[in-house]
Formats: C-alpha cells, structure tokens, sequence
C-alpha cells in the first residue's frame, strides 16, 4: 500500500493559480496521522515486546489503524476525502490528491502529501473556517502561511512566488562528498560517450540510484537540469 501524494505538477498549477489570482496559501500538517485511520476488517497484533500478560499466548485485535500496517495510508486517507467531501469539496479524477470546493463565489482549494496539506482560496475568512473545521475533526497543526513544503522553499512578494531548492540542493552536494569541488560550466560533457563505457561496475549502486532520484526531484526548480539528468538516468 502506497500514501496518496499529490502530484508536483498540480502542485505548480495551484501554486500558479493562486499567484494570478493573489490568494493566500496555507499548510496544515497531521499529528499521527494514521492512527486517525479506522480498520474494516479483522486485524490481529503480537503483544508488544515486555509487554506481561498472564497468559502470552494472547494477540491484540486492533479497532483502529496503527503505524506499520499496509493498509494504513489507504484508511488514513479515506477518512480524510470522507471528511473533505463531508464539508463540500470535489476530489479531481486527475490527481486524487486535489480537493475543490465551490460555493458561490467562493472557492477553496486543498492538497493532499500523506499527512501534509496545503490550503488556498479566493477569501481569508472561508480559509480559516475551513482550517477550524479540520482542527475540529483531527489533531492539526497550523503552521500558517506556506513558506517550506517538501524541501521547496516559497517566498511570496508583491510580483509573485518565488520557489527555491537551495538547501535541498546543498544536501545533496554535501552527501555526494562535492562541497570542496569547483563549479562547472557546462551541465553535462559533450559529445559524450557514456554508453559506450565498458568500465567496471559501480559496487554500491544504490548510491547513483538514490543520487539521480534526487536530481530528478531537484529538477522541479531548476529545469535546465532535466537533460542532463534524463542522460544519468539511462544508466540506473
């Protein structure tokens, strides 16, 4: 079982969308998100560890969701669309991560990350009824207007939003070991011969695995990346 992320793409829409439309932008994060989820079927646990019971040969048998079962994510997130849809919002058939609401002339937005949500709309006053109703149905958290969601820094001025993946960016310099090394001025050699490279292999290939994922999700910011990146990920 997989937690529902929204897309990145819709990400950028919204973000968008909100920019010429100068609507405020909101994140709300989760306590324990899961343990919200509500079990359908029957689910047995070992006692845990030193955990003394007069007769040990005794299992649990849950009536909520707990952290470690694969079926968590998927109950955690049915009861929050359930408790969206139940306050008026419409999830998108294209990312079922994007909730909307629309009532007159006011409309909401709301993305969904696992246990991360973002909040935006044409009003402040609808934002923070919504935002009180959620507080009312979950343990939230108000972390106020979006400034850092995902590794993606959002600074907003008068003439829009500014992304940034700069801190993002020096982690990953700094676990492949490059803070002393001297910039580049071309992305990528050209003219390259990498498929033609019959060298050993590397022996720890989880490393360049991790280490391309991680450009791919810093292309997100910087697009002038995205062919050099591509070229890296032929050799996975």
């Amino acid at each position: 079982m997989f937690a529902h992320v929204v897309k990145m793409v819709t990400v950028r829409i919204v973000l968008a969308v909100a920019t010429m439309r100068e609507w405020e932008l909101h994140q709300m994060d989760v306590h324990n998100a899961f343990l919200h989820g509500e079990l359908h079927e029957e689910v047995f646990m070992k006692m845990p560890p030193r955990f003394h019971v007069q007769q040990p040969n005794k299992v649990c048998k849950l009536h909520k969701s707990l952290y470690g079962l694969k079926q968590a994510p998927r109950y955690w997130f049915a009861k929050l669309s359930a408790t969206l849809k139940k306050y008026g919002f419409k999830q998108s058939y294209l990312d079922y991560s994007l909730f909307t609401l629309q009532h007159d002339e006011v409309q909401l937005v709301v993305l969904v990350y696992v246990d991360d949500l973002i909040v935006s709309g044409s009003h402040p006053t609808p934002i923070r009824w919504f935002k009180n109703y959620l507080s009312t149905c979950f343990h939230m958290k108000d972390l106020g207007v979006l400034k850092y969601f995902l590794g993606v820094e959002v600074a907003r001025s008068p003439t829009g939003i500014y992304l940034c993946q700069h801190k993002y960016a020096l982690d990953i310099i700094s676990e492949s070991g490059l803070l002393g090394a001297k910039p580049a001025s071309i992305l990528l050699e050209q003219n390259h011969r990498l498929p033609l490279a019959n060298g050993c292999f590397l022996e720890n290939t989880e490393q360049y695995r991790r280490l391309v994922g991680q450009l791919i999700y810093l292309c997100f910011t910087r697009p002038e990346l995205s062919y050099s990146v591509h070229t890296l990920s032929q050799f996975m």
